[in-house]
């Protein structure tokens, strides 16, 4: 199975991501280890404190990312 790697690790290897959610929800994601994002029909990562999380792809209309330095912030 061929890896695909997701663009968002061009930011680093530690990311924030604001999620926006169908519906007008948004979501502020921070430590996301760009190293484990899995992509499909939900999107999967873990953060830095060892949380999974699990998007469904088709509820989300825009993320916006932001590099985190090396501290996290």
């Amino acid at each position: 199975m061929i890896g695909l790697k997701s663009s968002v690790a061009q930011k680093g290897r530690y990311v924030t991501q604001i999620v926006h959610f169908v519906g007008g929800h948004c979501k502020t994601i921070h430590g996301i280890d760009t190293e484990t994002i899995e992509q499909g029909q939900f999107t999967k990562f873990h953060t830095k404190d060892n949380v999974m999380v699990l998007i469904h792809d088709p509820n989300v209309l825009m993320i916006e990312v932001f590099e985190e330095d090396d501290n996290g912030n």
